[in-house]
């Protein structure tokens, strides 16, 4: 994981705790909502295509007051946007290997290892970052709140890279003011290189969170992979539907437009 800061460190204190997902405090914004258990799909569609996530990110309508850093010494130029139903940012992929000590994962081939991430499993134990693909959301802070959006421990996300698209979730938080990191075994899953030390990748990398979309058992690949297609088509839908509506109207603008300078012409 990254370097952290002094503040962020003494904040990890308390989220490195072996429990369960932690609930908000009351201060905080309302508690997101359960995603419901996927349903199998049985139509025997084909899977959402990277390209047709691209296709929906190409815009961005900020939801973050400021933009984030992708590394402590690198200027901040990374929104974090907002699709309807989730939030996005594009940005780099550092390797998180912080959890279950593992053979890829230690304090030998990480010098910034922690043995515990932000949230544990479902059972209390700590998360395999060899084995669960998960990514890390930046502390929350007054550039961005993501519990604001429904989003936290256990979200389900969508990561695209070079064509492909890996479902994981949310599972380690990081420093408050970078942004573009996920476990090795993400990185794996996308052809990233994920060596802790020297793997991850420059850019090039697209992060799609779900907004109230969070499962039960943060372990459970299989659930989170289910979800996050589910949630994908009905997010690529929704966004078809209203392309769809405004070139309508566009060419009903268009036609209207049309007529009247044939009409001024006689």
């Amino acid at each position: 994981m990254r370097a952290k800061s002094l503040t962020l460190v003494a904040a990890s204190s308390v989220l490195l705790a072996p429990t369960t997902l932690p609930a908000p405090a009351p201060t905080e914004p309302p508690r997101f909502r359960q995603e419901p258990a996927p349903v199998a799909q049985g139509d025997g569609a084909d899977p959402v295509r990277a390209a047709d996530l691209l296709a929906m990110v190409r815009h961005c309508r900020p939801v973050s007051r400021g933009r984030y850093r992708l590394d402590a010494d690198a200027p901040a130029t990374v929104p974090v946007c907002g699709l309807r139903g989730a939030v996005f940012w594009k940005a780099d992929m550092d390797i998180d290997c912080d959890g279950r000590p593992t053979a890829r994962c230690n304090r030998r081939t990480d010098p910034h290892f922690s043995p515990g991430a932000a949230y544990a499993q479902s059972n209390g134990h700590r998360l395999n970052a060899e084995r669960l693909p998960y990514v890390v959301l930046p502390a929350a802070s007054r550039i961005w709140d993501h519990r604001a959006h429904g989003v936290g421990g256990g979200s389900v996300a969508a990561v695209v890279y070079r064509g492909r698209v890996e479902y994981a979730v949310v599972g380690d938080i990081g420093p408050r003011d970078i942004i573009g990191e996920a476990s090795y075994a993400a990185a794996r899953r996308l052809g990233i290189p994920a060596d802790p030390s020297t793997g991850g990748v420059d850019s090039g990398v697209t992060y799609i969170v779900f907004e109230h979309s969070r499962i039960d058992a943060i372990e459970d690949h299989a659930t989170a992979a289910a979800t996050g297609e589910r949630l994908a088509r009905r997010l690529l839908a929704d966004w078809t539907a209203r392309e769809d509506g405004r070139t309508a109207r566009e060419n009903e603008q268009t036609a209207r437009e049309d007529g009247d300078g044939t009409a001024g012409e006689r």
